[in-house]
């Protein structure tokens, strides 16, 4: 009986892990059997060719795909196995919100106010479109950044908050996303993106 449902909790945190980002604030039951589980999450998702990853401080946690040398002589296409998690190439617009919303995380973090970071699609509409490509048509480029905000909370970095539609939590995963290296040259890039607005216009 132990046993299987030490198994039954192995297979929902891997399920879960699977599908998508594991956050501990939402799934606080399920973010404890992860920690008494890990070594069996970890050996079951290496047959995958994945590894696990855990930010304990932040408190989230995902897989990610590694090259796999399967034999010292095998040919390239015989030393990775089949990627199982899609590799995304992210478009201008919404590696622009990201390194917004990191900049917003990087901002709250150092007022030290709270641990959690909201912000409303209002909000964030009015910080892309200093960067954004000038349209003569307001609406389309407003329906574009709405696009690319929902698109963001699809890929996990921005959650909907269930008491109001209208505002959104920055979820602290971005922080994997968007590095220490990106953290110190934000003005850099935001000046990158400022520029590529003016030329595109």
């Amino acid at each position: 009986m132990i046993e299987s449902l030490r198994h039954s909790k192995l297979s929902t945190v891997i399920i879960h892990l699977l599908k998508g980002i594991l956050f501990r604030n939402e799934q606080p039951a399920l973010w404890q059997d992860l920690f008494d589980l890990e070594n069996e999450v970890r050996d079951y998702i290496a047959v995958l060719g994945l590894d696990l990853q855990i930010d304990d401080s932040e408190g989230f946690a995902w897989l990610f795909q590694q090259t796999i040398s399967v034999d010292e002589n095998a040919t390239e296409k015989e030393k990775t196995l089949p990627r199982l998690m899609a590799r995304r190439q992210l478009s201008y617009p919404i590696s622009l919100l990201c390194v917004l919303l990191r900049k917003k995380l990087v901002e709250a973090d150092a007022t030290g106010d709270s641990t959690r970071v909201i912000v409303s699609r209002q909000e964030l509409q009015n910080s892309m479109l200093v960067f954004m490509p000038e349209k003569s048509n307001e609406a389309q480029t407003s329906e574009q950044i709405n696009t690319t905000i929902n698109k963001v909370i699809e890929l996990g970095f921005l959650r909907k908050l269930k008491t109001d539609g209208e505002n959104l939590e920055i979820q602290r995963i971005i922080i994997a996303l968007v590095d220490a290296d990106w953290a110190t040259s934000f003005n850099e890039k935001l000046t990158t993106y400022q520029n590529y607005a003016i030329n595109a216009a």
